[in-house]
């Protein structure tokens, strides 16, 4: 079964916009597990607009699942997943002041600096994936960096599942096909929900992990965090 690991950066946001510590984000992350989430993912940003370094130094004491770190691996980042150890980091290019993640690697073009990273996190033991586009080509350059798995950006997915979902998921089922002949695992993640993650795992039913924080979070408000995380996972079966 795909495995649901829970972005908890929307916790983040909402303490940050009172200060104090409600909610408490090391709360959430342990709530999520209680629940049945299989993993925890944070990216801090540079800013720290929401996940702040030290919450991940908190979390890496707690979380009893495992621990996914995003994030574009510049050196303030680089240095933190060095020194907390997560089990899996999942390098994302994005800019400082990109609201959110919108575009994955071109691994040919920076294939040096991305097996220079994975190198690095290789020697601390740390599964590495790289944020990719659903395009096939990339999936060779990937592989060259020496990553164990490639996260498929599904905005696009979610954008174009309503209209014609068979369509919407072509591309990223020849990605994750082509990512598995070179021996890469496949997570995915961005905009997935309860409306459109079911069809995804069964398009591409090898698929390792889910991280799924906006929606999720969105949807606790309504149904609670436990249902909700239920209700997901339900939807991985």
């Amino acid at each position: 079964m795909t495995k649901l690991s829970v972005n908890i950066n929307k916790i983040a946001t909402l303490r940050n916009s009172r200060g104090g510590n409600l909610p408490s984000v090391v709360k959430a992350a342990a709530d999520a597990e209680r629940y049945g989430a299989q993993g925890i993912t944070v990216h801090p940003r540079p800013d720290q607009r929401h996940i702040r370094y030290a919450d991940v130094y908190e979390l890496r004491k707690i979380v009893k699942t495992e621990l996914n770190i995003e994030g574009n691996p510049v050196e303030s980042f680089t240095d933190l997943v060095m020194d907390v150890v997560p089990d899996q980091v999942t390098l994302v290019p994005d800019t400082p002041d990109a609201v959110t993640s919108n575009s994955g690697w071109d691994t040919r073009r920076h294939l040096q600096f991305l097996r220079e990273k994975t190198q690095l996190f290789h020697s601390k033991a740390i599964r590495v994936s790289i944020f990719l586009n659903p395009d096939p080509s990339l999936v060779p350059y990937a592989a060259q960096t020496g990553a164990d798995r490639i996260e498929l950006y599904t905005e696009g997915y979610a954008t174009g599942y309503s209209a014609d979902r068979q369509n919407a998921v072509e591309p990223y089922v020849a990605t994750a096909l082509e990512a598995r002949k070179y021996g890469l695992g496949v997570n995915a993640g961005h905009d997935l929900s309860l409306d459109n993650l079911a069809w995804f795992v069964r398009s591409i039913p090898f698929t390792a992990e889910v991280s799924i924080g906006h929606a999720l979070i969105c949807d606790a408000l309504y149904l609670g965090l436990e249902n909700t995380i239920q209700l997901y996972l339900r939807q991985l079966k």
